[in-house]
């Protein structure tokens, strides 16, 4: 699944490179205004923290809400108290696109994530160009010496990158590239099962310093807490906030 996902993406951002060369997007990315400080934003506090996702569909369960308006959900998002707002912005199989990023972008004060299957270098412009504060590396999906220069290409451009992982081996793979925001998937990406517990198998390898960040398996409060427990300074929400009251459910999971 992983590697299918990865193809079509790069086979999505070929076809818009097509109608918009590097070059332009390049351009598009310096002229943006600089990106927010993501670290600040998400670092460690008395409370978990909350990624706010948009999100429209999964290959796992399919549609989950229409989301006409992502920019108005966002609001609702920042108005609940989420720390940064994630977008699907993968076209085939999540429903999401760069103009949802955009919308995002233009609506809120909080950094906003690119959540997508990144795995070359114009993709990463094509992030900043949107506007994006932090791109997500799926370790997983990539080999380490491409790992290493998505990261340094995002750094250069003052992005925060958000390098996710899902075993002992991808989160050293992780540190060596020297992420500072570290998130572990409960969802295996080949098979798509979930282990929530794999969170806490893992929290303890990643050094104080760096911001954990535990992903997916969350539908109640009982799971955020969960994962606090298990040593997460942030928790990446998607599912539970756009099938319910967005501003009611970040409230419930953030007393945790």
């Amino acid at each position: 699944m992983l590697s299918d996902l990865v193809a079509g993406a790069l086979a999505d951002a070929e076809r818009r490179r097509a109608a918009r060369p590097l070059e332009l997007v390049e351009a598009a990315a310096s002229d943006r205004s600089p990106a927010l400080d993501a670290l600040t934003a998400l670092q460690p506090a008395e409370r978990v923290k909350i990624i706010a996702e948009v999100k429209r569909a999964s290959p796992s369960r399919g549609t989950l809400a229409e989301i006409s308006d992502p920019a108005s959900l966002a609001v609702s998002y920042e108005t609940g108290g989420a720390s940064a707002i994630s977008v699907l912005t993968e076209e085939r199989r999540f429903n999401g696109s760069l103009a949802d990023l955009e919308a995002v972008r233009a609506s809120v004060s909080l950094p906003v994530l690119r959540k997508d299957f990144i795995a070359e270098p114009y993709q990463v412009f094509e992030a900043r160009a949107a506007g994006a504060d932090i791109v997500l590396l799926i370790v997983a999906a990539l080999d380490q010496s491409t790992l290493q220069s998505l990261f340094d290409l995002s750094t250069s451009l003052g992005m925060t990158t958000l390098v996710e992982t899902h075993s002992a081996d991808e989160v050293s793979r992780a540190l060596d590239i020297g992420a500072s925001l570290v998130g572990v998937n409960a969802r295996n990406l080949s098979t798509f099962e979930l282990d929530r517990d794999l969170f806490g198998a893992l929290a303890d390898q990643i050094p104080s310093g760096v911001i954990r960040v535990a992903e997916s398996a969350v539908k109640t409060a009982a799971d955020v807490a969960h994962y606090r427990a298990s040593g997460a300074d942030v928790v990446l929400v998607g599912e539970a906030l756009v099938t319910s009251d967005p501003v009611a459910t970040l409230e419930e999971f953030l007393v945790v």
